[in-house]
C-alpha cells in the first residue's frame, strides 16, 4: 500500500522547512481558514453537556435530518432517513461501498487523472482498478463513450468526481446524465464523489445525477464537511444511497469505527443549519486566489492552464517545459521553494501536468509562489 501523495509531498516540504528553507505550500487541499466559530461552539457545548459517549452507528437522527434538508435544497430531492449514513470523513465511504458491493477480482472504474485514494482503496479491497482517461481537450470530463468501452461483465462500480480533484473540472448535466444512463444500462452502481459541490467558481453550476433516481437504485453520493466548512481535521462525512446498500455500509462501519463522536456530529448540524456568512466569505476569498493564479500561471512562458470550474485546484499543463511532471515538481521544490503535486500522482494520464492547490495559502503567498516559479524556469 502507498499513502496519500499529498501527505508525502507535505513531508518532503516540511523536511526542507526544518533546514531553514521557506516553502510555499501548493500541494495540499486544506483551507487556510479557521472553522467558523459557531461550529466550534456547538461541539464544545455538546461536549460540556455530556455528548461524549457512543452514538447510533448510522449517525445522530438530528444530523441525518439536517442532511435530508440540505440535500433537498442542493440536489432537489429529500432522501429517506434510512438512506443517510454519517461517517468519520468521506474517504471511508468508498471503502465501505466497495466492501459492500464488490468482490475480490471484480472491477471498479475510476477517472484518470483522479483522486489517488480511489485506487488505493480498490487495491486494499482486492478489487481491480479500471481507469477511464480524462483529456484536457474535453475539459477533463469523463465521456460516456470511453466509459462504455471500459465496462465489462466484472464491472460493479463506477466512480465519478465532479467537481474534480485534481482538475477542478465540473461535468455538465448532459454529460452526467449520459454516464447515469450507461450505469443503468449495465446495472452498475454509480458512486458520486461530490465533496467539492459547495466550491463552485464563477457562474458555473453544480449538478448531481443522483437527482435521476433520488439515490433509490444505483446512485451513492459521497459528501462531507471538510472542504466547504474548513473542517478537514474534524473527520465528518456522509453518504446517501439505496437503503439496502446504506444498511450494509452502516453495519461495516459499526464494526470498523463503532460511531462518529456525537459532539462532532453536533458541529455538523451547526454547519448545515447555522449562519453561512463565514462560509460565503471563504468562497469569495478563494475566488480571488483562483483568479490570481490562473492569470499568473498563463503569463509564465511554457505553462498554461484551463480555468478550474470548481474545487480549489488548478491542473496546469507543463508539457512545453520539456520536463516530466515529477521532474517539474522536483525542480519547483528545490529551485523555487514551491511544493506542488505531479500529475502522475493521480494516474498515468496526469503526465505533463501538475496540480496546484490554493486552499492553504493567502494572496501574498500566491504572488510570491508565481514569481518564484517564473524565476526558476528562466534560470534553468
Amino acid at each position: 500500500m502507498e499513502g496519500k501523495p499529498t501527505f508525502k509531498s507535505a513531508k518532503k516540504a516540511k523536511a526542507l522547512e526544518s533546514l531553514g528553507k521557506r516553502i510555499i505550500h501548493f500541494e495540499i487541499g486544506d483551507p487556510e481558514f479557521a472553522t467558523p466559530p459557531h461550529i466550534i461552539e456547538a461541539a464544545y457545548g455538546a461536549m460540556k453537556s455530556g455528548q461524549t459517549h457512543y452514538a447510533d452507528s448510522m449517525g445522530l437522527p438530528d444530523l441525518r435530518k439536517a442532511i435530508q434538508t440540505y440535500n433537498q435544497a442542493s440536489r432537489g430531492f429529500k432522501p429517506n432517513i434510512d438512506q443517510v449514513l454519517v461517517t468519520p470523513g468521506a474517504n471511508i465511504i468508498l471503502y465501505l461501498a466497495i466492501l459492500s458491493l464488490v468482490n475480490p477480482g471484480e472491477e471498479v472504474i475510476i477517472p484518470d487523472p483522479g483522486f489517488a485514494t480511489f485506487h488505493q482503496i480498490i487495491k486494499l479491497c482486492k478489487a481491480k482498478t479500471v481507469r477511464v482517461p480524462l483529456r484536457e481537450k474535453n475539459n477533463f470530463s469523463m465521456s460516456a463513450q470511453d466509459l462504455e468501452k471500459a465496462i465489462t461483465k466484472k464491472t460493479r462500480l463506477i466512480v465519478v468526481n465532479s467537481p474534480s480533484n485534481p482538475t477542478g473540472a465540473i461535468m455538465q448535466k448532459q454529460e452526467l446524465d449520459e454516464l447515469y444512463r450507461v450505469a443503468e444500462k449495465h446495472h452498475v452502481y454509480l458512486l458520486l464523489d461530490e465533496i467539492y459541490s459547495r466550491i463552485i467558481n464563477g457562474q458555473h453550476a453544480f449538478y448531481s445525477p443522483s437527482a435521476n433516481d433520488k439515490c433509490l437504485h444505483s446512485c451513492i453520493v459521497v459528501n462531507g464537511f471538510s472542504k466547504a466548512f474548513a473542517m478537514t481535521g474534524w473527520r465528518l462525512g456522509f453518504a446517501i444511497g439505496p437503503k439496502n446498500v446504506i444498511e450494509k455500509m452502516g453495519m461495516l462501519g459499526e464494526t470498523l469505527y463503532s460511531c462518529v463522536p456525537p459532539f462532532i456530529q453536533y458541529a455538523g448540524i451547526a454547519a448545515l443549519q447555522g449562519d453561512q456568512s463565514k462560509v460565503n466569505a471563504m468562497m469569495a476569498q478563494d475566488q480571488k486566489k483562483r483568479n490570481l493564479l490562473i492569470e499568473g500561471l498563463n503569463a509564465i512562458p511554457r505553462i498554461s492552464c484551463l480555468k478550474n470550474e470548481g474545487a480549489f485546484y488548478i491542473f496546469a499543463n507543463i508539457k512545453k517545459t520539456g520536463m516530466s511532471s515529477q521532474q517539474f515538481s522536483d525542480v519547483m521544490l528545490k529551485k523555487a521553494g514551491v511544493a506542488l503535486l505531479p500529475g502522475t500522482d493521480f494516474g498515468k494520464h496526469g503526465e505533463g501536468y501538475v496540480r496546484i492547490a490554493y486552499a492553504a495559502v493567502n494572496i501574498d503567498t500566491i504572488k510570491k509562489g508565481l514569481a518564484n516559479m517564473e524565476k526558476a524556469l528562466k534560470n534553468l
